[in-house]
C-alpha cells in the first residue's frame, strides 16, 4: 500500500498490522474461543466492537474516529474467517476427512459431500449446529474431541465412528478391515430399509406416526423423497442467510420456499423463521457484545430487533403459500409478548400483500417451537393462540439442564434422556393433546431409534 498509494496510507494499515499483533488482543481472543467456546467470527466481531464502543466515547475526536478502524479490521477479518482462508475446503478434489479446531455451521454447510468423507473437530457437542448440518449433509462427524490435531498428519488414514463418537488413527489392518465390514452391513441395512420406505409408519395397535424431515437447504427435498418422508418437519431457514456474502432478497426468500414446497408435491411443510445468534452468526446487523450469546439476542428475540427483514422473510413465506401446503413456525418463544409482537409483524405483511394484491393463503397454520422452560410452563396460554406447536429438543435440553449444547465438558448433562427434559415433554404432549393441537418434535432425540418407544409412550 505504501509504494502504491505513498508513506500516508501505508501508516493507516501499519496501524492495522499493529492492532493485530497486540498480544493483549490475540490472548483475549483466544480465551473467548477455547475458555468460552464462541464461534472464531463471534469473537472478533463482539472484542472489536468493544473497542470500537469505547473509542467512539471519547471526547477526541480524533480517537473517535479510529473506531473506524477497528469496523474495518473487523470486516476484513470476517471475511478471511467466513470462506477466503478455508477456500481449499470448499474446493477439494479428492476424498478427505476434514480435521479442524471448529467449524462454523456454514463453513460445514459449504463442505462438498462429493469429497470430504467426515469431519472432526476438536470443540462443539453432539447437538450443536455444526453436527446437525453435518448429520444433514449425511457427513459422518465427531465434534468435542478435545486436542488432537497434534496427533495427525497431513496422508494419515483415519477412521471416523460418528456413531460411537470415535476417532481412530493410524488403525492396525484388523481395525481397518472391522469397520469395513460394519460398513457394508450398513450398505446392506440401508438396503432393505429402502424396500420398507413406502410403508405407514404405524404402531402394532394402529397408530399412525407422522414422520417428516429436517432440512437446511432446498436441495435436501430429493433425500427426503428418496426416504419417504411424509413431509418437511422443520425448515431451517437461516441457512439461506448464512451461505450468502449478503442479505437475502425477498425473491430469493420466495424461490427457496418454492422450490421446497414444489418438490414435496403436496406433503406438508413447515417453515421456520430466522434462527440466527449464537453459533450461528449471520448478516443481520450485530446488537454489541453478549456474555452468553446463547442466552441472547437470538433467534425470535433477534427478528423482532431487525422488523424490517423480519417482513420481508414472512412476507415471501406467505407469497410462497399459495396452493401449497405450507406452514408458518416462530423459533425459542418465551413470551406471549414475543408471539404476538411476531404476529402483529406477520398481519402486517399480510396487509401489505392485501394492498398490492398479491395472492396468499389466509388460512396458513401458525405454530411456535417449544424450546424454552417458560413456554412449556406458560403452554396453556400459548395454545390458544397458535395452530401448532413442535418441541425443539435440543435447546430445550440445552436450557433445562443450563448446559451448552456446543460444551463438550458438560455433553453428559446435555442429553434429552434428562428425566427432567422427559417430563417436560410429556408435560407439552399432555397439554396439546388436550387442547386438540398438532404436536411434533424436532432435534437429536427426535432422530434417536432409541427413543422411538420411550417418546410414543410420552403421547
Amino acid at each position: 500500500v505504501t509504494i502504491k498509494l505513498g508513506e500516508q496510507y501505508g501508516a493507516i494499515f501499519a496501524a492495522h498490522l499493529q492492532m493485530l499483533r497486540d498480544p493483549k488482543l490475540r490472548k483475549e481472543l483466544e480465551s473467548l474461543i477455547r475458555d468460552r467456546h464462541y464461534s472464531a467470527e463471534y469473537a472478533v466481531s463482539s472484542t472489536l466492537r468493544r473497542y470500537a464502543k469505547v473509542f467512539q466515547q471519547l471526547d477526541s475526536q480524533y480517537l473517535a474516529e479510529r473506531s473506524h478502524d477497528l469496523f474495518d479490521l473487523e470486516k476484513g477479518l470476517l471475511r478471511g474467517l467466513a470462506g477466503r482462508q478455508r477456500e481449499h475446503l470448499m474446493n477439494l478434489s479428492s476424498p478427505a476427512v476434514i480435521l479442524a479446531k471448529n467449524l462454523t455451521p456454514s463453513e460445514t454447510a459449504k463442505l462438498d459431500r462429493q469429497f470430504v468423507r467426515a469431519i472432526v473437530t476438536e470443540v462443539g457437542g453432539a447437538s450443536s449446529h455444526t453436527a446437525i448440518v453435518a448429520k444433514g449433509q449425511e457427513i459422518p462427524a465427531v465434534v468435542g474431541t478435545g486436542c488432537f490435531l497434534a496427533d495427525v498428519s497431513g496422508g494419515d488414514i483415519v477412521i471416523v465412528d460418528g456413531e460411537q463418537g470415535k476417532v481412530i488413527v493410524r488403525p492396525d489392518k484388523e481395525t481397518l478391515e472391522r469397520y469395513q465390514a460394519t460398513l457394508e452391513t450398513q450398505r446392506s441395512t440401508a438396503r432393505h430399509l429402502a424396500t420398507l420406505r413406502d410403508l405407514p409408519a404405524e404402531t402394532a395397535d394402529g397408530v399412525r406416526i407422522q414422520l417428516t424431515a429436517n432440512i437446511e437447504f432446498p436441495y435436501e427435498v430429493e433425500t427426503c423423497l428418496a426416504r419417504g418422508a411424509d413431509g418437511v418437519g422443520l425448515y431451517r431457514t437461516e441457512f439461506l442467510y448464512l451461505g450468502m456474502d449478503c442479505e437475502p432478497t425477498e425473491e430469493q426468500h420466495f424461490q427457496a420456499y418454492s422450490q421446497v414446497a414444489r418438490a414435496m408435491q403436496g406433503r406438508p411443510v413447515t417453515i421456520r423463521t430466522l434462527d440466527l445468534g449464537a453459533d450461528k452468526m449471520g448478516l443481520l446487523p450485530k446488537q454489541g457484545e453478549e456474555d452468553n450469546p446463547f442466552l441472547g439476542l437470538r433467534s425470535i428475540r433477534l427478528s423482532l430487533r431487525n422488523v424490517a427483514s423480519f417482513r420481508v422473510q414472512l412476507r415471501a413465506i406467505l407469497r410462497a403459500s399459495v396452493g401449497r401446503n405450507l406452514r408458518l413456525m416462530f423459533p425459542m418463544i418465551a413470551t406471549l409478548n414475543e408471539l404476538r409482537k411476531a404476529k402483529m409483524v406477520l398481519n402486517d405483511a399480510r396487509e401489505d400483500l392485501e394492498d398490492e394484491g398479491v395472492d396468499f393463503d389466509r388460512d396458513i397454520p401458525i405454530g411456535m417451537m417449544v424450546e424454552t422452560p417458560a413456554a412449556v410452563l406458560m403452554l396453556d396460554k400459548f395454545i390458544r393462540e397458535v395452530d401448532f406447536i413442535s418441541i425443539g429438543t435440543n435447546d430445550l435440553t440445552q436450557y433445562v439442564m443450563a448446559a451448552d449444547r456446543g460444551n463438550a465438558n458438560v455433553a453428559e448433562l446435555a442429553q434429552a434422556f434428562q428425566p427432567a427434559v422427559l417430563r417436560m415433554i410429556w408435560q407439552t404432549a399432555v397439554a396439546a393433546k388436550k387442547a386438540g393441537i398438532w404436536v411434533g418434535m424436532c432435534g437429536e432425540l427426535a432422530g434417536n431409534a432409541l427413543a422411538t418407544p420411550l417418546l410414543l409412550g410420552l403421547g
